[in-house]
């Protein structure tokens, strides 16, 4: 009886979790292609994470949270895309938007990251880029314009985005 108890808890306060951040980033406009991506500098798993510093790169920015199902299957490919275009001048970059760190770290324990994670757990970041949803992600050229903006992930998704991160790489040549 306890821990059908301690599920609905869980349960209802993922789902209101989902519905707060759903609601915290909705209002926002999306950005347009070729807009200048805004800068951010946030505290992350190995320090300081500032978008500036990746100028001249090819930049996947992600928003991701601990409770999005579709994230939790997003992480494996990411990190098989920073191994392949890594050398080649990708920079993937993951942002928490989770407002415990305690989820997050917990999340990343089961789902390492082999590329930046960075956290927000104020929502700022994602509401600059106008996401409306998670995950959620932006392909940032060199020059830091957005190139690309995608919502959600399925399997689908991958060879598309992994097309188009593919051709930004030879922005870099």
């Amino acid at each position: 009886m306890k821990s059908n108890v301690k599920f609905k808890r869980k349960f209802v306060f993922r789902l209101l979790s989902a519905l707060a951040v759903t609601l915290f980033v909705a209002p926002a406009m999306a950005l347009e292609k070729g807009s200048v991506a805004p800068g951010f500098a946030l505290g992350g798993t190995v320090g300081s994470v500032n978008l500036s510093k990746y100028q001249g790169k090819l930049v996947y920015l992600d928003f991701w949270a601990s409770w999005c199902g579709p994230c939790r299957q997003s992480f494996p490919w990411m990190n098989a895309l920073q191994s392949k275009y890594g050398g080649q001048g990708l920079q993937i970059i993951g942002v928490n938007l989770d407002q415990k760190s305690d989820d997050a770290r917990q999340f990343l324990m089961a789902n390492p990251a082999q590329f930046l994670v960075a956290f927000d757990p104020s929502g700022t970041t994602p509401r600059s880029y106008g996401i409306k949803g998670m995950p959620s992600s932006v392909l940032i050229g060199p020059d830091g314009r957005v190139l690309y903006e995608h919502s959600g992930f399925r399997d689908a998704d991958k060879s598309v985005l992994e097309e188009k991160i593919k051709s930004s790489l030879g922005m870099l040549k």
